[in-house]
Order: C-alpha cells, then structure tokens, then sequence
C-alpha cells in the first residue's frame, strides 16, 4: 500500500470509530429519557406558586392511588448547620427513623412535643448513637432548647409516593399513567395542615400542571438574633473542647 493510500485508510478508519463513539454516546444519552417510556412510566411534572406567582419551596406534595406502589427510601438524616436545621423541611414515610448529626462546633438540645412524636435528645454534639423512630403519621415541629430561632418540620405520611420541592418549587415524579389523589402541605399554611388538591388524571404522555396557594409565602430563614456579651459566654461555654 503506498503512503497516500495508507494516510487514507487510517483517517477513515479514526472516522469511523469517531462515528461510532458519537453514535453510542448519542444512543446511551437517550436511555434515561427513553426508559420510562419502555417501562410504561409516564412523568408528572408539578410546581407550586404562591399567590404572587413566586415559586414555593420546601412544599410537600404526595400521591395517593391504586396500584402505586410505595417508593423506598434509604438512611435519613436531619443535620444541625450553622445553628439551624438543614433540610428545615424533611418528608418522611411512616415508620422511618431518622438521625440529628449535629455538624456545628457548639452542642445542640433538639426536641419535639408534637403528637406525632414526642421526643428529646439532651445537650450533644455529633451523632447520637440512636436514630429517632417516627411511626405515626402527622407533623412534627422541631426546636432547639438552646437556640430558641431554630425550627424544623419533619412530614411523615403514609403516602406511597411523596417529594419535596425545590427552589424553583418543582417535583417530577415517574409514575404509571392513571388517576391519582394529590395533598399538599407547607409550612406556612396558618393551621399546617395539609390539604386535599383534588384528583390528577395522568396519560401515557405525562402531565405538567401548576398548584397556585391562595397565601403568601415567606422564605424559611433560621436567623440568631444580635448576640449580646452573655449569650456570647453561653455559646462560648456550650462549644466543644478542642481535639
């Protein structure tokens, strides 16, 4: 084979593997968006506006309906950062036990007297050695005996599918097409009760809807007040000791 020809013949064939690597890469980026599609899923595709049409994070929504089978969920956990409860809002299903890292250099005393749960994990820092077991269903409002700013929510229903909105006050749920009823609860509902959204009829082709509240929402903000020269001391003694 002369020179040229053995040019040609390598640029063809670096051609070809080009082209076969950006055909499977173009093959293996559509999976994901193909798969539900293959197993008879389709894509709900909710969002939740205030009043003024600002999205709503940190709204729970869940979904009830025959056949749906229940999602799984893995190891929970509802940390303390910078003196505040991060998630603020968590979801949960009935029957999760949940663990309290405490992620700040100064110990924490989280604790609920809500009916859903009543607890109490006295002054530490870092991990307890147990998680918190929520078996009933219902709200649980969490504070801080220590830093009275501090609030958290923990949601734990029976639902079998449920989620979490994000800054954009967005969820997407993968489902089977069919009929399902839609609650929604948040923490600024006056009463924080959860309520009833009515029925979605979801299709083969997905659904795309917004939920507008009829209130107006405040961002979840965990602020300290101004420290002071005794609550400096207090904090100062509550740190934890050098390693």
């Amino acid at each position: 084979m002369h020179r040229v020809d053995r040019l040609s013949f390598k640029l063809a064939l670096e051609e070809s593997v080009a082209m076969t690597k950006w055909g499977w890469g173009l093959t293996l980026g559509l999976l994901p968006a193909l798969l539900p599609a293959l197993a008879g899923a389709a894509s709900l595709q909710l969002q939740v506006l205030d009043r003024d049409g600002r999205p709503v994070e940190f709204a729970v929504l869940s979904l009830e309906g025959a056949g749906l089978a229940a999602q799984t969920t893995g190891p929970v956990e509802l940390a303390q950062v910078d003196k505040a409860f991060v998630p603020p809002v968590l979801a949960v299903r009935t029957g999760t036990a949940v663990n309290f890292p405490n992620r700040d250099r100064v110990r924490h005393h989280v604790y609920s007297f809500s009916p859903a749960k009543r607890f109490e994990l006295r002054l530490y820092s870092g991990t307890p050695a147990e998680p918190v077991l929520f078996d009933k269903p219902g709200l649980v409002v969490l504070g801080c005996n220590i830093h009275d700013w501090m609030v958290g929510y923990l949601y734990i229903t029976d639902a079998p599918l449920f989620a979490v909105t994000d800054a954009l006050g967005r969820v997407n749920f993968e489902l089977p097409p069919g009929d399902y009823q839609l609650g929604l609860w948040h923490p600024s509902n006056p009463d924080l009760l959860p309520q009833a959204r009515g029925e979605l009829a979801v299709g083969a082709a997905g659904l795309n809807q917004s939920l507008s509240l009829e209130w107006q929402v405040a961002p979840l903000v965990q602020r300290p007040p101004a420290p002071s020269a005794f609550g400096q001391a207090f904090e100062d003694a509550l740190r934890e000791s050098p390693q």
